[in-house]
């Protein structure tokens, strides 16, 4: 090693307060004394301050979703030359901690080369108040991965947490409208499948957070009751780490709308004495009854039905027609009340109805004389249907404790219309959550039914998407444009547009 001005190595003239300079050892030209004796050009053609950086490195991407793969588990939506896919990209660099990045950018590659290009510029310290800045291009290569999702989209038999909704009733109304309002509600969107099983439908999940979000929901739109429990599947004694299946069994208060029904003495005491024989009149987040006698109305919260619960004595099914004979309008003056009395509708009007049932008309000639709560429907000459208490044959220990002088022979429940034209001028439809379950005549006739009950209740209806039907011509635009206006049909502006997707071919101008 060769000095200039002879001084010592790297020493310091105290007396001129200079630096002493040495010669480089690579390419001879004076520098001031470093660690490695050599001038910037030269330590820079043998010093690497990216050689802990990878310079090739891998990324995955699924291809049904179209997201990519950020360590550990979480997959995210990114588009070509983003801020969102450079981020990943950088994070996937291990060494670039020990430098300091200036710069980042894409290099153009083509999309379908599975390739991903990145420039980087960093600033490096090799010594003593030496930094080198360095370019150099990584190249990511993009791999094929199904993300945890699309897996189990793809093994459909997957799920981790299972829902099971049951009504064991003969009438299955109750659980259409649920149908109805899980579909216009959404709640539907986190399910891995939905399974129609006997009396109810199954909704399978991956996560208990979901599974609880549905139950939430069953909780809010109807009485019912839930009982969980859960299942290990496995157990790494490892980590302590445990993997359960969840089960959730919610049980649907087995009355529906139209259900007639006998309460117990403490019950109809608890709810403003109203008779002991009701009719439901809607099945909400509660109970609503009505007694068809005297138009007093009560509700049956939640926790009151399952500390006394009651079932339905008589189904819709077990309906029988009369033709009316004649109605007399019972005024307000006449009404029988008493204290303690709960509120009475103001929708229904009490009438003195006699009737005569369809099968005995012309062979029987005693009319039979009931109080009914549609006297604003019936007029002589239509049609109801009721239930004929005299020919029940009813299993309950309620209605047995009864005093028969106080039982009525007949109820009236509806009044009746032809079946055949509703159904022929129904020109709207409902969507389903599994269009692939196989329907029996029984399901069928208590469908319509429920078709029916939301042409009658407008109140029904706020809770359920209605959808225009297509393949009806007619459509009638308001009530004026009905042939019978007092069927019960609901008019074009309650319908929704039914979004229909079709690809249609590309064809020539000409």
């Amino acid at each position: 090693m060769e000095y200039i001005n002879n001084a010592s190595t790297g020493a310091i003239s105290s007396g001129s307060g200079a630096v002493n300079k040495i010669l480089c050892c690579e390419c001879g030209v004076p520098i001031e004394p470093n660690a490695s004796n050599m001038c910037v050009p030269c330590l820079r053609s043998h010093v690497d301050i990216t050689e802990n950086i990878p310079k090739q490195a891998v990324i995955f991407f699924c291809r049904n979703c179209e997201r990519y793969l950020n360590p550990p588990n979480e997959w995210v939506q990114c588009t070509l030359e983003s801020k969102e896919l450079l981020s990943l990209c950088l994070k996937r660099l291990q060494g670039l901690r020990q430098v300091k990045l200036v710069d980042a950018g894409f290099v153009w590659t083509e999309p379908h080369s599975k390739r991903i290009k990145v420039k980087l510029t960093v600033h490096g310290e090799v010594m003593s108040d030496v930094v080198l800045q360095q370019v150099f291009v990584v190249e990511f290569t993009v791999n094929n991965q199904m993300c945890d999702d699309c897996h189990r989209t793809e093994a459909k038999d997957f799920w981790r947490c299972m829902v099971q909704v049951r009504q064991k009733a003969v009438n299955r109304k109750t659980l259409f409208y649920l149908e109805q309002m899980i579909l216009k509600h959404k709640a539907h969107e986190n399910t891995l499948g939905i399974k129609p099983n006997t009396g109810g439908l199954d909704f399978f999940y991956a996560t208990d957070a979901h599974a609880r979000k549905m139950v939430d929901f069953l909780q809010a739109v109807l009485p019912v009751k839930v009982t969980n429990s859960k299942k290990l599947i496995s157990h790494d004694i490892h980590s302590n780490s445990y993997n359960y299946k969840y089960s959730y069994a919610i049980d649907v208060v087995p009355v529906s709308k139209g259900s007639l029904v006998c309460l117990s003495k403490r019950l109809t005491q608890q709810l403003g004495h109203i008779a002991p024989v009701c009719l439901v009149s809607k099945v909400a987040n509660s109970i609503h009854l009505i007694d068809p006698q005297t138009a007093q109305m009560a509700e049956v919260q939640n926790m009151a039905f399952w500390k006394s619960p009651f079932e339905a004595i008589c189904n819709p099914k077990q309906m029988v027609e009369f033709v009316v004979m004649d109605v007399e309008i019972i005024r307000e003056n006449q009404r029988k009340t008493f204290p303690g009395q709960g509120p009475v509708s103001h929708r229904h009007t009490l009438a003195d109805v006699w009737v005569v049932k369809s099968s005995e008309l012309g062979i029987n000639e005693n009319t039979i004389h009931v109080k009914s709560h549609l006297g604003n429907l019936l007029k002589p000459g239509d049609y109801v249907l009721g239930y004929d208490l005299r020919e029940a044959n009813v299993n309950n220990a309620d209605y047995e404790k009864l005093n028969a002088d106080t039982v009525p022979d007949v109820l009236l429940i509806k009044k009746s219309y032809d079946k055949t034209v509703r159904k022929q001028s129904r020109n709207w439809k409902l969507k389903h959550l599994n269009e692939e379950i196989v329907v029996d005549t029984d399901i069928e006739n208590e469908y319509n039914e429920f078709l029916e009950d939301l042409e009658e209740d407008p109140e029904l209806r706020q809770n359920v998407n209605i959808f225009k039907d297509k393949n009806k011509q007619q459509i009638p635009v308001d009530t004026n444009d009905m042939d019978d206006p007092s069927v019960p049909r609901i008019t074009l502006e309650e319908m929704l547009d039914d979004l229909v997707l079709e690809d249609e071919e590309m064809g020539d101008a000409s």
